[in-house]
């Protein structure tokens, strides 16, 4: 059997010579794209965690530094204030005025210095660091170092000393604006990475869905080889596996096929040779047999003068009518086992026993018929009742026995027929079966059956066969096992 190969570094797809309509798939997320957006959310929110720390550093850092600016400038207005409230005439409010607009802005804060009815007299200028723009005010908000405002009295004037850390907090703000762009752009390189490398790392893949496809539609001499990574070389190794077990049950599917056609068709041969043959007899050797009844009885009535004559000629006669009764008992066995379509199995078989026990009295028969009231298939009627005459016909020819039991069960969709005697046993060696053991093996393959046939430890030889009812049955047991054991109660023995 010729072997076809798919390498994983070849982009030709195995496609299905005739392809099977593919069931209904649930649309999903594909794996790469999945994995590609686990990586990147992960490493979105180490990004994140770390953004939450470096934030929370920075916060504590404003904090100190507008801690630190309040201090010193706290304890320079402080001491300013004192002087002029005292009246030195070196801190006079002009003075202290000028002093103040001298020094300018204080870093990280807001001075302002109003007089007795409350009139801004000074205010410290804006910053020119990045002048005119400012952080959100959430973002702000949520650095507020949580410093009071200082106010002072100095004589008439009003000292209030305001902390300010706007500029810090928008330094920091764009430092975290900057920061975010560059993050974005490194998740995205990240999840493009990732995507290209899973696609590359997965693209092996499609030659095994390919190899799927092509062994649903009923090609199984596809193979994969197993030189790859570890996880696809174990995938492979599996494809291979399961391919090789499903050609070979195809294989043996399509022998049983052409074994259980054989089969058929030779029952078929025979059915219409034991009709053909039955005809003959009946119109061909009947008729004769019956012209040579009569003119043996011509004779002896026209004899009565010659007692030697007369005398052969009644033993003509008897030896006719002996041959009238054998061919009789010959077209009982021939002709087809229902009379009528509406008669059942169970009649058919248990009109041939009462012939058959009628010609061999000195055997004890006991029959247990219980293959239901509904006629059967025409090839199982037929087939059951040659394996009870077969059957009947080896206990008179091999078996010496002097009881038999004959026993037909229907259990589901199973028909069982056991033919059980106590005489001497026959197992006949495999190859040696005479034709009547082999017609009952052919019959039962045609219906996809099992054949067995044992000699108890007690003595005897039973012969059991179950045979498939319904044509789903008989699929179900060729793709199974036709010689799987019988679980149906045996027929004993009889001692």
């Amino acid at each position: 059997m010729n072997s076809e190969t798919c390498t994983f570094d070849e982009a030709a797809a195995v496609t299905p010579s005739e392809p099977a309509p593919a069931p209904a798939v649930r649309r999903s997320l594909s794996l790469r794209l999945r994995v590609s957006l686990v990586l990147t959310t992960l490493a979105a929110a180490l990004v994140m965690a770390g953004t939450l720390m470096w934030l929370h550093d920075a916060r504590t850092a404003i904090g100190e530094e507008v801690t630190a600016a309040h201090r010193v400038a706290a304890q320079w207005l402080m001491v300013s204030a004192q002087g002029t409230a005292a009246g030195d005439p070196a801190w006079s409010e002009d003075r202290l005025l000028a002093h103040l607009n001298a020094v300018g802005r204080i870093r990280a804060h807001q001075l302002e210095a109003r007089g007795a009815n409350g009139q801004l007299l000074y205010r410290s200028p804006p910053s020119a660091y990045k002048i005119g723009r400012d952080a959100p005010e959430w973002f702000a908000r949520w650095f507020e170092p949580g410093l009071p405002t200082l106010t002072l009295k100095a004589s008439s004037l009003s000292l209030s000393l305001q902390p300010d850390p706007s500029r810090s907090v928008l330094d920091l703000w764009d430092d975290l604006s900057a920061a975010a762009s560059r993050a974005l752009l490194a998740l995205l390189g990240l999840f493009a990475g990732c995507w290209f490398a899973i696609d590359r790392a997965l693209k092996p893949l499609g030659q095994v869905m390919a190899a799927l496809d092509r062994a649903g539609s009923g090609n199984f001499e596809t193979r994969l080889p197993t030189d790859g990574p570890a996880e696809l070389a174990y995938l492979a190794a599996a494809f291979n596996g399961m391919a090789g077990k499903l050609d070979a049950a195809v294989a043996d599917n399509v022998r049983l096929n052409h074994e259980q056609a054989v089969a058929q068709a030779i029952t078929e041969r025979l059915e219409a040779d034991r009709i053909a043959i039955s005809r003959e007899l009946h119109d061909e050797l009947g008729q004769s047999i019956t012209a040579v009844a009569a003119l043996a009885g011509a004779i002896v009535q026209r004899s009565g003068d010659a007692p030697q004559i007369r005398h052969s000629a009644e033993v003509i006669r008897d030896v006719a009518s002996r041959m009238q009764d054998d061919v009789r008992a010959l077209l009982t066995r021939l002709r087809p086992p229902r009379n009528t379509p509406d008669q059942t199995l169970d009649d058919a078989v248990r009109s041939y026993l009462a012939t058959w026990s009628q010609r061999h009295p000195d055997i004890a028969l006991h029959s247990e018929l219980f293959a239901g009231p509904q006629p059967l298939a025409d090839d199982l009627t037929l087939a059951a009742l040659r394996i009870v005459q077969e059957s009947c016909t080896n206990i008179v020819r091999h078996a010496l026995a002097d009881r038999v039991r004959i026993r037909l069960l229907r259990e589901g969709a199973l028909l069982t027929i056991e033919v059980a005697d106590n005489g001497r046993g026959i197992l006949p060696a495999p190859g040696q079966a005479g034709f009547g053991l082999a017609g009952m093996r052919e019959r039962v393959n045609a219906l996809s059956g099992s054949l067995e046939i044992s000699s108890p430890p007690g003595g005897g030889t039973r012969v059991r066969a179950r045979l498939p009812i319904t044509p789903e049955g008989r699929s179900a047991a060729a793709a199974t096992s036709l010689a799987e054991a019988a679980t149906a109660s045996p027929c004993p023995a009889l001692s």
